[in-house]
């Protein structure tokens, strides 16, 4: 026997190992990074040029970067980077994706209710994020044609709104080809304005000393009140955090904290350290933007077009990442369905959703027009970011306590370290409510309103439905010996794995006929983002050709129901879609004397479901051999 092999065996696993982790490394600088790659553009010019100006001065500026520096490390490197991507449930993060997680495992009712709308306001302040991202990036990368060549300064906007309508047109045809590019791309990106801030630092080095932290607290001894309203803006430089943990799904874990630890974070903080030390040389003549002025004006024209190319690719994600999360809210019982488009077969996680794509469109462009440029878009942005960021700390608390049982002495110091921060980051961006901030309250209070209602109302009617449902022993006893059997399969779709479902009733009632072999399906979606195909069917063979089927998928999961039974042979023969009938129920909602919701709220979820997409879309049934019936219902 060679004893070598098994050594041999490991080095070249190893050696694949570190190949895969390099590539998923380059592919999360391409597509996480993005939207915190592109905060240089803005997040230090709005800190002393925007609504509450600071003086030029060098303890102003050793404060700024040494808060810009530390709140990369305690928000994203040890809040994001180090804790909560540890909670990833199997393999996927974001605030769905955590929330599942808690409620699959915590099984109190004390919290539960509490943390479920917790998590879903998070969800909805990520669509007022989603709208942001992209009219503040593009808008600011654009501006950059002012500084480098004046006389286009006046087709900023005109060219903003081109190059975001072409963003959004291409969404259809999907991104994967264009995403081969992306890493590549932030790459050069990084690494040049990486290059730009360590030429600056080399002319004036004592800009380093803003390491140390205690600048930023002699920053708030200094000047307390401009020191708190300056959060507000000192916290762009974070935006996009969120971001790492909502992708882990797509790169992992170890792929994201390498890219970060060792590319990303130095070169923001080369950057934004460059920033600093050209204001203490220039001062005001270089506020008017210090990130395109640290380039020679040879070279101002071609960083406008990579910064213009870096922001398209991080409002990419951020549309990328609303799909995703629509997917998920669907699939969770929070959004009614939608039509969901693939654009690449060989990748699940690839979809389009028209709805949600044009809906994005008409706010970024009204964003755009109504407030022209990125300082005023400042202003509105940060909030949603700082929400989800507090809401986020909030759920870790749970896990903390509840899921992985840290020792207090060792959870509270820490918890309160993040509350802090994330409430002193979220209190300063309250202060913008006036001048902006306002848009993506409104817009996170409209979407939470319409998830919560879809979400009520939703159980309100399954919970009616089980209420009025017939026992299905008693229906197989009385019916099966009474009604003619016809040959074939009849699936009939129920939300409720109780009772008889409306749609076999009315098929009995109308049709006077049974087929031989009946199922009763119902489609749960769990709490995991994906089920082993062990994990997939319940079969329960109810007598005289009747079976009930649970067919079970995971929350990133989309259901395909022909696909799934025809994997399916327990059931006497296997399923033949020629032969087999499916029937739906489509319920119309009735005014009711016992409304279980307020009845603007009740008119709302009604317009929702006549609206949602079909079934039969949703499920992937074959249009030919679907049979739908009407049904009405009180809530």
């Amino acid at each position: 026997m060679d004893e070598s092999a098994p050594v041999e065996a490991t080095a070249s696993a190893i050696h694949h190992h570190k190949d895969g982790l390099a590539k998923l490394a380059l592919g999360a600088i391409g597509v996480v990074f993005g939207d915190i790659g592109t905060s240089p553009l803005y997040a230090f010019r709005e800190t002393f040029a925007g609504h509450h100006k600071l003086a030029l001065d060098p303890a102003h500026i050793w404060g700024v970067v040494s808060l810009m520096f530390w709140s990369m490390m305690v928000v994203v490197t040890f809040k994001y980077v180090s804790i909560i991507m540890r909670a990833d449930n199997k393999g996927e993060g974001g605030s769905l994706a955590l929330l599942a997680l808690i409620n699959g495992q915590t099984k109190t009712r004390r919290w539960s209710n509490g943390i479920i709308l917790l998590g879903v306001f998070a969800t909805a302040l990520f669509y007022g994020d989603s709208m942001i991202t992209p009219a503040v990036s593009v808008l600011s990368a654009v501006e950059g044609l002012a500084v480098a060549a004046p006389a286009f300064g006046s087709l900023v906007i005109p060219i903003a709104v081109v190059i975001i309508i072409g963003l959004f047109m291409i969404q259809r045809s999907g991104t994967s080809r264009v995403g081969l590019f992306f890493g590549p791309i932030m790459l050069t990106y990084f690494a040049v304005i990486a290059t730009l801030g360590l030429l600056s630092i080399v002319h004036t080095p004592e800009i380093l000393w803003a390491f140390s932290p205690h600048y930023a607290v002699e920053f708030f001894m200094l000047d307390p009140i401009r020191a708190f309203l300056a959060l507000g803006s000192v916290v762009l430089a974070v935006t996009g955090a969120e971001a790492l943990y909502a992708d882990m799904g797509h790169f992992g874990r170890n792929p994201i904290r390498v890219s970060w630890l060792f590319f990303v974070l130095p070169a923001l903080m080369l950057n934004y350290m460059g920033q600093g030390a050209l204001l203490f040389r220039e001062g005001d003549h270089a506020l008017r933007s210090p990130f395109y002025m640290l380039a020679p004006e040879s070279l101002q024209l071609p960083l406008v077009v990579l910064a213009t190319a870096a922001a398209v690719i991080a409002s990419q994600a951020v549309i990328s990442g609303a799909f995703s999360v629509t997917q998920q809210a669907i699939q969770l019982g929070f959004i009614p369905r939608l039509r969901i488009e693939h654009t690449n077969a060989a990748t699940a996680g690839q979809i389009y959703i028209p709805l949600v794509n044009w809906a994005l469109l008409v706010m970024v462009l009204l964003l755009v027009m109504f407030f022209r440029t990125s300082s005023n878009l400042t202003s509105a942005y940060g909030i949603a970011v700082t929400g989800a960021m507090l809401i986020d700390t909030c759920l870790l608390s749970v896990v903390l306590f509840r899921l992985w049982h840290w020792p207090k002495y060792y959870a509270i110091p820490l918890l309160a370290v993040f509350f802090l921060v994330d409430g002193a980051y979220f209190a300063a961006n309250l202060t913008k409510v006036p001048s902006g901030g306002w848009f993506p309250l409104l817009v996170g209070l409209i979407i939470f309103t319409f998830l919560t209602t879809w979400s009520k109302g939703r159980q309100l009617m399954i919970d009616r439905m089980r209420e009025a449902a017939m026992p299905i022993k008693v229906f197989i006893s009385s019916a099966a010996t009474s009604a003619t059997r016809v040959p074939g399969t009849a699936v009939f779709m129920t939300s409720s794995p109780e009772g008889v479902p409306h749609a076999l009733l009315h098929n009995l009632k109308h049709n006077k006929v049974l087929h031989e072999r009946v199922i009763l399906l119902t489609v749960k979606i769990m709490d995991a983002p994906y089920l082993p195909e062990s994990e997939r069917f319940m079969l329960e063979n109810l007598g005289d050709g009747f079976h009930r089927m649970i067919l079970r998928y995971g929350f990133i999961e989309e259901p395909d129901v022909p696909v799934a039974l025809s994997r399916v042979h327990q059931c006497g023969a296997d399923f033949r879609m020629m032969d087999t009938s499916f029937f739906l129920a489509r319920q119309t909602l009735l005014p009711s004397a016992r409304p279980g919701m307020m009845i603007w709220r009740e008119k709302l979820f009604a317009w929702m479901l006549r609206n949602a997409e079909s079934a039969m879309e949703f499920f992937r049934l074959p249009t030919n051999r679907v049979v739908e019936l009407g049904s009405q219902l009180e809530i």
